[in-house]
């Protein structure tokens, strides 16, 4: 640096000045190390979790597929202990439990895929213990699959995989159920003809529903207008083969995203950049969401997609560290 004091303060302000253009893409990413698988579950048994969502004491909350079991799993890996079970639907056949949001109160609520009238969305699962209520309806042909709960204005929203919609529901009280309303539509959020999953993971975060879209491999950003309507759908990020659903890293833009068909775990940056940062050589086995707590990264993995002429599936929850950027 110039000895010149002029110079010297010319030099400092020119660099501020560099790092502030530079913007979020310029901060440090957070780090994700000391992966460790801390349960493993039953595939036989239907036990391939789908969706999950955190407890006030750091347990995890998981929706289990096939199932149709909502469990409680320790940070320690103990459990499962089943929560709820959901009826049994046998025709048509393979109903799926999807995705799942959790008040602050205790409430749960799960996406119910069944293709039936009557239980087709939301089901709502009291901590007291009560039997499970479909609360939102969704149309039979509908596929909700992630789920997310704006609690401030008491509105669930459903990612629907097949129709290319994100649903939304007041909460309902009581028993009353309510019709699910179409409130984003559009090309973003389609499937493909190859991929039948368009819409999946879905979050509420700084005033916009995000979503992610597996057969286009996006991200989406739709920003929630004053009256509570969709504003025009944003394209945040490309390019991430097999996206699920994700997490957001802290109060900024930054995004865990679970890669089911690859095995991976990938950070997206707010600049739409987006790399790896843990792979099935750390126990991956199509992982499927993610959720974060303080330093603590949760990704649950279904072992959806194995040959079983050579493969054996794991489905787990794995728990690594992560240390943050203030994104």
């Amino acid at each position: 640096m110039s000895r010149h004091p002029r110079l010297a303060a010319v030099a400092l302000a020119t660099a501020a000045l560099t790092a502030l253009a530079a913007g979020p893409a310029a901060a440090a990413d957070p780090t994700v190390s000391d992966p460790r698988v801390v349960a493993h579950f039953d595939f036989d048994a239907g036990e391939s979790p789908e969706n999950i969502a955190l407890e006030p004491d750091g347990s995890a909350v998981m929706t289990f597929a096939f199932a149709h079991r909502v469990v409680r799993v320790g940070r320690d890996g103990s459990g499962p202990v089943d929560v709820a079970v959901l009826p049994t639907v046998t025709d048509p056949t393979g109903s799926i439990l999807t995705g799942i949001a959790r008040a602050h109160d205790g409430t749960l609520y799960v996406n119910y895929v069944t293709g039936t009238e009557e239980e087709n969305g939301i089901w709502r699962i009291r901590p007291d213990g009560s039997a499970p209520q479909r609360v939102v309806k969704v149309p039979v042909d509908g596929f909700p699959n992630g789920l997310a709960l704006d609690e401030k204005c008491a509105t669930l929203y459903a990612a629907d995989s097949a129709r290319g919609i994100v649903w939304s529901a007041p909460v309902p009280d009581g028993d009353v159920q309510v019709e699910a309303t179409a409130w984003a539509t559009g090309a973003a959020l389609q499937p493909s003809d190859l991929i039948p999953y368009g819409a999946n993971g879905v979050k509420v975060h700084h005033g916009a529903v995000w979503v992610s879209n597996s057969a286009q491999s996006t991200l989406l950003r739709i920003p929630i207008r004053n009256d509570r309507t969709a504003g025009p759908i944003q394209t945040r990020a490309t390019g991430i083969t097999g996206i699920d659903d994700f997490a957001f890293t802290g109060h900024g833009e930054t995004v865990l995203a679970a890669r089911v068909t690859e095995d991976k775990l990938e950070l997206v940056r707010p600049d739409g950049s987006h790399k790896t940062v843990l792979t099935g050589a750390d126990g991956l086995d199509n992982p499927t969401s993610v959720a974060v707590r303080a330093k603590t990264v949760y990704v649950p993995s279904a072992g959806y997609f194995f040959d079983p002429e050579t493969e054996t599936p794991d489905p787990n929850l794995l728990l690594a560290r992560i240390s943050k950027n203030k994104l």
